[in-house]
């Protein structure tokens, strides 16, 4: 998986790489879809979510560019395996779940993995978590119409959010870069990713 799908394509990170050859994907997917685990592409994990394809993990965490004192904080847990693989790479994970059910998978994979600077916490991601702001990172692993501004209020200054950004059907990877206070953002290439729940997020 690594060697073909990531560094085979325009992964370059070395930490990255090795990191996804330190977590299996296998621990965080359901049972009945382990045979697909190293596909790279997204696989159910119920309640209308996915864990997102290797390379799509891979590119964002690549340009989030973690630091070993960061801490991130990660928006829609999914299955955990977004904030194992950044575990790795920064110092600490607060990453924020919707669905409690989800929540609970995510922490037991987390753990079934042996990851221990981890934090799932069931809530609202829409809004952050002002509770331990501010973050040095933000991760949005869900699709967003727009970063909502309270993201902005939650970030260090030198910080960046990353985030597929845009309608409910066709996203764009985009970077915020908060530099003196100010703004700066880039945008990657196109994808796809399931809607965002909660407050700030896309309505049914």
């Amino acid at each position: 998986m690594v060697e073909v799908q990531l560094a085979g394509r325009d992964v370059r990170d070395e930490k990255v790489l090795e990191t996804f050859l330190q977590i299996p994907r296998e621990l965080f997917v359901l049972e009945k879809y382990r045979y697909s685990a190293y596909d790279d592409s997204p696989l159910p994990i119920g309640y209308g979510q996915t864990i997102s394809q290797p390379y799509m993990v891979a590119k964002m965490t690549e340009i989030l560019n973690l630091h070993k004192n960061d801490i991130l904080l990660e928006i829609g847990s999914g299955s955990g395996y977004q904030a194992a693989i950044a575990s790795r790479l920064c110092k600490f994970v607060y990453s924020v779940e919707l669905v409690p059910e989800l929540a609970e998978f995510a922490r037991n994979n987390l753990e079934k993995a042996g990851i221990d600077n981890v934090e799932v916490i069931c809530g609202d991601g829409s809004i952050g978590l002002e509770e331990f702001a501010p973050y040095d990172k933000i991760v949005i692993t869900a699709a967003i119409e727009e970063v909502p501004l309270e993201l902005f209020d939650q970030l260090k200054d030198g910080g960046c959010i990353v985030a597929p950004e845009g309608p409910r059907y066709t996203q764009q990877l985009v970077k915020y870069e908060k530099i003196n206070n100010e703004i700066v953002k880039e945008v990657y290439f196109g994808c796809v990713f399931v809607p965002l729940r909660g407050e700030k997020g896309f309505k049914e």
